[in-house]
């Protein structure tokens, strides 16, 4: 990868700064303070975003960079990848995402990863290069290499550190001693007594043991929940019993209602049919009665017409004599008081006869009177008869029809009810009840048996009451027993994972001995011997000496006893050494101030050897001095030069 070009809009206190790169090496040159560790943090901050992290330090690299006049927080880097591939970035700092370009300045953004936290991983995605590794190998930042006396020995951990483990922060006797001592802390062994895996298992023990002493109650509550269940279930079948005699009992009553009905009718009908029978005895008394009565009527009737008949001749008999009798005085009495008076007497037998007739008359005529009335009384017995008996008659129709439609009714009625019930209870049991007649003996008994389920039912409620605050407590026991196991199970996860990492650290470190390390330390042997014309040969690393180096008579020397000038020469070689075992993408060198303690041979020397070791990178010097730039112009070696003064 080369970097071809930065535009810096605003950056820190660099602002509308434009700075073109060449592929091999460039010097940036400046004054302290001029901007070169800004340009630095621009290119890592183009790359991969400025953090609002403070990272342990005062202020973040974002509010650090920050432009304070409020101007734009942006610029720009073009860089062309190995594969030829070109492409821009531009990013506005105060945004998580930058855009991408490429060749033909499309926007290519959203064809890399996006993560949360980071943002777009483009670079990463293209060099599988993170941030952490670039800073770890290819930017050597300002007093990375540069220590004072005092920090000799940080910097040979840090070299026995990269050589052990790959990385220069950590140490592998570090990392296992650590590891050991947080597993003791935050787990504990069977030997210890107070570290959380010994309180958990011995509280486990105490708490199986007080469980096991309430198990007991806890049987006895699922009894005591079977038997309740047991007599709900009954309780609830008995008053489905109830209710079907409760409805059977209703029907009943209204069997009851409806045969009352028909029996009120039946009365009646039998009533009318007794005053019927009554009323026949009385026509035939009456017709019997008629019949004497005519007969006694016609032998009145005979007798009147023959005393009629006789006072009818004595009448005549005596008409014609009193005429007689009156045609004598007439002729031989002559007086005429005796006249008038025998004149009178025919009127008066006149008026006597008929008097004496109508009296007969009278009597035949009152006669007649009574055998109509006697007449009248049979028609209205009769009419009466024919009434009652028609109404007989429909109050029979009626009684039929309520007989029919009561049972009709109660047939209904009563297969409802067996549809109804005949899936909660017995058939038999449901047959004897819907055709049993003595229905509140059979409700009294169930609703005894149904109060008696009820006392058992509050009895068992007491009972489970009274083991309710042990089972509660048993209940709590479960619960921490569970919260116990979990953390036993977490805390021997934790101490598997522990002993898994620690075995993986052993393993890791066995294969970085075996492999990686004698190729860091022969690649770090060969530049160390060419960066100090052959005074220091070899370096080798052991668990027990440490870092040593060969010297001129062959004799080894503890790395502690070097110069600081040579140790620092050691750790920007190993440095060095390690950038072709990390990535196949050959990014930039960054060296940022990185001579500061070099003498002018010892500089003379490792810029040779980053022209010869590196000639195909691209490789940026940040100075403040132009040593860099005399000693590559006395060995003849190219050069782009950036002045920010």
């Amino acid at each position: 990868m080369k970097i071809k070009k930065m535009k810096i809009n605003s950056f820190g206190k660099l602002q509308n700064k434009e700075l073109e790169l060449k592929d091999n090496i460039n010097i940036i040159y400046g004054k302290n303070e001029s901007g070169k560790s800004t340009i630095l943090k621009f290119i890592l901050g183009c790359l991969y975003g400025t953090s609002k992290n403070k990272k342990g330090k005062d202020i973040s690299d974002f509010e650090r960079y920050k432009p304070w006049d409020g101007e734009d927080y942006s610029g720009k880097l073009e860089y062309k990848l190995d594969n030829g591939e070109s492409f821009e970035v531009y990013r506005e700092f105060n945004k998580k995402n930058p855009k991408i370009f490429n060749e033909k300045l499309e926007d290519i953004s959203k064809t890399f990863n996006i993560d949360k936290t980071k943002g777009n991983q483009f670079f990463y995605d293209q060099t599988k290069i993170d941030e952490d590794l670039f800073l770890s190998t290819s930017a050597i930042l300002q007093q990375e290499v540069k220590i004072e006396k005092n920090m000799q020995n940080i910097l040979i951990q840090k070299i026995a550190n990269l050589i052990g483990t790959g990385e220069d922060n950590v140490s592998y006797k570090r990392a296992i001693e650590r590891i050991n001592r947080k597993q003791l802390e935050e787990i504990g062994t069977e030997r210890s007594r107070e570290k959380p895996i010994n309180i958990v298992s011995r509280e486990i023990e105490e708490i199986k043991q007080e469980k096991q002493e309430l198990e007991i109650y806890k049987e006895s509550k699922y009894e005591i929940e079977e038997n309740k269940k047991q007599i709900i279930k009954e309780i609830e079948q008995k008053e489905e019993e109830n209710n079907c005699l409760q409805e059977i009992k209703k029907i009943q009553e209204n069997i009851k209602i409806e045969n009352e009905k028909i029996k009120i009718q039946e009365n009646i009908k039998n009533n009318n049919t007794q005053k019927i029978n009554l009323l026949k005895n009385d026509l035939i008394n009456l017709e019997n009665n008629k019949k004497e009565k005519i007969e006694k009527n016609n032998k009145k009737n005979e007798e009147v017409k023959n005393k009629n008949k006789k006072i009818k001749n004595i009448f005549i008999i005596l008409f014609f004599i009193i005429i007689l009798l009156n045609i004598l005085q007439f002729i031989f009495i002559k007086n005429k008081l005796f006249n008038y008076i025998f004149l009178l007497t025919v009127p008066t037998v006149l008026i006597f006869y008929y008097l004496f007739k109508n009296k007969l008359n009278k009597k035949e005529k009152n006669n007649l009177i009574n055998l109509e009335e006697e007449e009248n009384k049979i028609i209205n017995i009769k009419n009466e008869i024919n009434i009652i008996e028609k109404n007989n008659k429909n109050l029979e129709e009626e009684i039929n029809k309520l007989k029919n439609n009561n049972n009709l009714k109660i047939n209904l009625e009563k297969e409802k009810i067996k549809n109804k019930y005949i899936n909660k209870i017995n058939e038999n049991k449901l047959f004897n009840f819907i055709n049993n007649e003595n229905i509140n003996n059979l409700l009294l008994n169930i609703q005894n048996e149904i109060n008696n389920n009820k006392l058992k039912l509050h009895s068992l409620d007491l009972d489970k009451e009274n083991i309710e605050p042990k089972l509660d407590n048993l209940a709590n026991l479960e619960e921490r027993l569970e919260q116990l196991y979990e953390q036993y199970v977490n805390l021997n996860k934790i101490n598997s994972s522990i002993n898994l990492a620690k075995e993986v650290l052993n393993l890791s470190y066995e294969k970085m001995k075996d492999t990686v390390t004698p190729r860091f330390t022969q690649e770090l042997s060969n530049t160390i011997s060419q960066i100090t014309n052959g005074k220091y040969i070899n370096v080798k690393y052991d668990d027990e000496r440490g870092l040593v180096t060969e010297v001129e008579n062959g004799d080894y020397v503890l790395a502690d006893r070097l110069s600081i000038g040579t140790i620092d020469q050691l750790y920007l070689s190993l440095r060095l050494s390690i950038i072709n075992e990390l990535t196949e993408e050959k990014v930039p060198l960054i060296l940022d101030e990185s001579f500061a303690y070099y003498d002018e041979q010892r500089l003379k020397n490792i810029l040779k050897f980053i022209n010869e070791k590196f000639n195909n990178y691209q490789i940026i010097i940040f100075t403040c001095t132009e040593r860099e730039k005399n000693i590559l112009e006395e060995l003849k070696i190219k050069y782009n030069f950036i002045n920010l003064q």
